[in-house]
């Protein structure tokens, strides 16, 4: 129903993190948001050099870790590329409202299907075959629109409360 495709990374990394304003974004796990869905910004950038050694994102895309925190879902809105410790999830065929995809692909019923079928002894990693072979239910896109739109609403409504909670205690102290 969805395409997935894996993150890549030029090699040695090192040699392609870049300053230049004209480096591309290089999404890490630590860009993404504790709450909320959306990648906003980047720490590091890397050289246009290394496009070809990884997999390009774009405002729209779904991407999901793999690995170590995996099973989380994000909504890129900047355009940046992804390393191997992300999936790329795109929607061609659009059977999806993407805010209700994106909740869909983080609750717990899909968290206890990735744990279920996770690789690994140490480290629980997941990837495309894994994630592709998940079972959903899914609603008409339009009911999937107002439950993405429902369930966005409310993560913003937490991120002000943690906001306002945070500055309450800043002005305390």
């Amino acid at each position: 129903m969805v395409t997935i495709e894996r993150g890549g990374s030029p090699r040695p990394i090192d040699k392609f993190i870049t300053n230049d304003e004209n480096g591309l974004n290089w999404v890490k796990i630590g860009d993404a948001p504790e709450q909320g869905n959306y990648i906003t910004q980047t720490a590091e950038k890397i050289r246009p050099e290394g496009l070809s050694k990884t997999r390009e994102v774009h405002p729209g895309d779904l991407i999901l870790s793999n690995s170590m925190s995996f099973g989380r879902p994000y909504i890129m809105a900047i355009d940046g590329c992804i390393h191997d410790g992300w999936l790329a999830i795109r929607d061609t065929k659009k059977n999806f409202d993407l805010k209700f995809l994106c909740t869909l692909l983080g609750t717990d019923g899909m968290l206890n299907q990735y744990k279920a079928m996770a690789a690994g002894s140490t480290v629980n990693n997941l990837n495309k075959e894994l994630v592709g072979g998940t079972t959903v239910a899914f609603p008409m896109v339009e009911e999937q629109i107002k439950i993405g739109d429902y369930f966005t609403t409310l993560d913003h409504l937490i991120t002000l409360h943690q906001r306002q909670h945070k500055l309450h205690l800043n002005m305390l102290l």
